[in-house]
């Protein structure tokens, strides 16, 4: 009888590992086991599906009839342990983190590559995939509890060939499997366990296993010995269900435009993929769903593009509320850490109080341009200090010496008080008599002789009991512990104890600076110190931003760091190639891999993306030049010259079996959306027309998606709108480094302008621009005076030039061209 283990998906990290299993959902030959009902489950062990994109839910219709529908559900993990050190296997060769948490493990590993498949066809063995990344939670429960189990190791070594992939390095394998899960169960997580044969087509997968049997759910020894028993007394049914497995998986994950296929209409789009955010959208905090709460932040930035192009509608100004209310509450609460920078994965709640503690870099990228954005629509400084304060986080923490930044930061760390034991929030987290101890001083003129801790106790919410909600906390972890929130306004809290907003704001910064001190003492978690392209590109984007709208050179200087780093320590000019990662070594060096894993397509999508920025951002034109060099190679290698778009990874790959376009825009922009946006602002600055038609092309591939469910691919409407309406060109004619050019360089950067390409002509470093675009060579600077002048153009239509940085900003937000004579 065919076989499937199928999971759902709980993304935070304090989820109970138990599978809920459901009643008849296994078949009573592979487990041998009857399932018991599922019991009530507590608002911080959550169970949720993750939304199957639109081609996972085809293949699971597709699925159908290759697959029975017995299932066993399982519930995901993340989070991170370290190992024991009583065995050694061939990870210790590898620079990942993650892979090295397993280099000890009594398992037989082997890291993705050939000679695995080699070992899996010459013994005749099934392949256990095992896969996650180094701050996953529930991936280093499993490891403590089984791959650190003898008994398992020794089944697992004996009987399977075993790999175990850090999904960050191989986002392809990762994809692909995790694309087999999905459409056979709805949802998906890490840890992924699946397993293959020998060709590695996946035949049963599943996520957390507990060890052994409990509470009447099978554990992972069981689950090894019935795979076992099927595959010598199954195999061909088992390899027979793998191959119809995959074929519907190829029919049914397709993405491709059709014969005589257009261009949906973007007007009609936006507006739907706001309706059905609006729909989702929670009024009291912000957000688009109850709980858990993640960040969204491509859904931020669809809604303040779509105010941008429908200001006047009460549509219009919903959207921006939307978004303005969303961020302000988010940074208002626990999944902001306030005493050091930067913001958790995601809330446990819907109030954006108790957060899972894990730190992405891919978040803090997105969500510093989301408020900077923020700033610029809203005139609020609150968002632009809030995008400075991620910044800051990154710079300290999340940044190396050689200019690249870091992946992640740990949930989990040991306790300040002790203990070996690691628990989620130790380093962030804080009791009522800490904080009274370290800010025990008495405030003069504070009402009630009122101390320095009394005051920041009531504005962040810090309770003598502690503020987290038993049913937040279902493993005690948290237990008399205190995550801050801002509970009121400063004009309340400053009422409230009889002195000025001025003077609340130095003694809140006073006792944040007490408590950062205080922090530092405390063990920090796990950092991730792997360096990925992808990530770093988004990273670059936020730097470059967020500095041109400050104006600040600090920050910039820090964005050219960056793009030094790409370029010398992720690109290979040789093969002329993108590299996916690199790592920070023992003696804080760079260090690669041999042979180093070749870039995938986010790697150039989101790099290219930051080039572009970063040119805006600093004028200096080799940075565009190499986004051009990069667009060109990445059209070379993941173009699909038959169904338009792009490709995940190397299509002619042989090991993996599936050649996938991300369809779906989720925690990370899909690189296909960043693509299109990529390709219109490229063939503007570069005079290369072909990459509209291609941007066409690409829209009108996911044309069915966009019509029908916008709302999985915000970032792509965006680019939609751009394309509809035609990106302007603003070229600033003046002296690189003068006053008056940064004046009118300033008075665009003030401005959200989602639909533009910036560009200056200096008559020095221009001469890229002015051979590509023969429009440059009518403008210049006031021929009288030299003053700087600014020229904005569209449709091949360009206004007067302006010497006034107000008429300009005034010119931009009317948006109508008064003709050039």
């Amino acid at each position: 009888m065919l076989l499937r283990l199928a999971w759902q998906r709980a993304p935070c990290s304090r989820t109970s590992p138990a599978a809920l299993a459901r009643p008849g959902t296994v078949t009573a030959a592979f487990l041998d086991w009857r399932p018991r009902q599922p019991g009530a489950v507590s608002a911080r062990c959550f169970r949720l599906r993750s939304r199957p994109s639109p081609s996972h839910r085809a293949a699971c219709v597709l699925l159908c009839s290759a697959y029975p529908r017995s299932s066993v559900w399982f519930r995901m993990a993340s989070g991170g342990e370290e190992s024991s050190h009583r065995h050694t296997n061939r990870l210790l060769k590898e620079r990942s983190p993650y892979l090295l948490q397993h280099a000890h493990n009594p398992v037989d590993w082997y890291p993705w590559g050939q000679e695995a498949f080699d070992k899996a066809k010459a013994e005749d063995k099934p392949i256990f995939l095992s896969v996650g990344y180094s701050t996953c939670h529930w991936c280093h429960v499993m490891e403590r509890e089984s791959f650190e189990d003898e008994e398992i190791g020794q089944i697992l070594s004996d009987n399977f060939v075993c790999i175990k992939v850090d999904r960050e390095e191989r986002p392809d394998v990762d994809k692909v499997y995790m694309t087999f899960v999905q459409a056979t169960s709805g949802g998906g997580g890490w840890p992924m366990s699946v397993w293959l044969t020998p060709e590695l087509k996946p035949f049963i997968g599943g996520t957390y296993f507990p060890p052994r049997d409990h509470a009447r759910r099978p554990g992972l020894k069981t689950v090894l010995s019935r795979i076992l028993e099927q595959w010598q007394n199954n195999r061909g049914a088992l390899e027979s269900s793998g191959e119809r497995i995959l074929s519907a998986l190829r029919q049914g994950t397709a993405v491709s435009a059709e014969s005589g296929g257009s261009v949906p209409l973007a007007p009609d789009v936006a507006q739907r993929c706001f309706q059905q955010l609006a729909q989702s959208y929670e009024e009291e905090y912000g957000g688009f769903r109850d709980a858990p709460k993640f960040p969204t932040p491509v859904n931020l930035m669809f809604l303040m593009t779509f105010w941008c192009e429908n200001r006047s509608s009460s549509e219009g100004v919903e959207a921006l509320q939307m978004a303005l209310h969303t961020l302000r509450m988010m940074a208002l609460g626990g999944i902001h850490d306030h005493i050091a920078q930067g913001f958790h994965r995601y809330s446990t709640d819907s109030s954006w109080h108790v957060p899972h503690f894990e730190k992405m870099l891919y978040d803090q990228a997105q969500l510093a341009v989301a408020y900077i954005t923020a700033s610029q629509v809203s005139g609020e400084p609150f968002f632009a200090d809030v995008a400075r304060d991620i910044l800051q986080y990154v710079s300290r923490d999340l940044s190396d010496k050689s200019g690249g930044f870091y992946s992640a930061e740990d949930a989990d760390s040991v306790p300040a008080s002790g203990g070996a034991e690691k628990r989620e929030g130790a380093f962030c987290v804080w009791t009522a008599s800490e904080v009274r101890e370290l800010l025990s001083e008495v405030v003069e003129g504070a009402t009630g002789s009122a101390s320095l801790a009394d005051i920041f106790m009531h504005h962040y919410g810090v309770k003598e009991q502690g503020n987290v909600a038993p049913e937040q906390d279902p493993h005690g972890e948290l237990q008399g512990q205190n995550v801050l929130i801002v509970r009121y306004s400063q004009e309340l809290t400053a009422a409230h104890f009889g002195i000025s907003v001025k003077r609340l704001n130095e003694l809140l910064a006073t006792a944040r600076a007490k408590m950062a001190d205080v922090r530092k003492s405390r063990p920090r978690p796990h950092l991730d110190t792997k360096m990925l392209a992808s990530w770093n590109g988004l990273m670059l984007s936020a730097y470059a931003r967020v500095g041109s709208v400050f104006g600040d050179k600090d920050l910039l200087e820090r964005a050219v760091q960056a793009g030094n780093f790409l370029k010398e320590h992720l690109w290979d000019p040789d093969r002329q190639m993108m590299l996916r990662s690199c790592y920070r070594g023992d003696q804080m060096e760079v260090e690669q891999i041999s042979p180093p894993i070749a870039g995938f397509l986010d790697d150039y999508a989101f790099v290219i993306g930051g080039l572009l920025d970063l040119y805006e951002a600093t004028f200096e034109t080799k940075w565009l030049q190499w986004a051009e060099e990069l667009q060109l190679r990445q059209d070379a290698l993941f173009w699909d010259a038959q169904g338009s778009g792009y490709f995940c990874s190397d299509p002619h790959d042989p090991t993996v079996l599936l050649q996938l376009k991300e369809d779906q825009d989720g925690a990370e922009p899909s690189a296909n959306s960043v693509s299109a946006s990529n390709l219109l602002r490229l063939s503007q600055s570069t005079g290369r027309g072909e990459w509209v038609h291609k941007c066409n092309q690409l829209l009108t591939a996911f044309s069915k998606r966009l019509s029908s469910v916008p709302i999985v691919l915000p970032e792509m409407v965006r680019a939609l709108m751009a394309q509809h309406c035609t990106l302007k060109q603003i070229v600033i004619c003046g002296q690189k480094d003068a006053p008056d050019t940064a004046s009118l360089v300033a008075a665009v950067n003030s401005l959200f302008l989602p639909h533009k390409v910036l560009m200056l002509c200096d008559g020095v470093s221009d001469s890229f621009l002015r051979t590509r675009l023969p429009a440059l060579s009518s403008m210049s600077p006031a021929e009288d005076t030299g003053t700087a002048r600014a020229y904005v153009c569209q449709d091949f239509s360009c206004s007067l030039p302006l010497a006034d940085p107000q008429e300009l900003r005034t010119l931009l937000l009317d948006g109508t061209l008064p003709q050039q004579a």
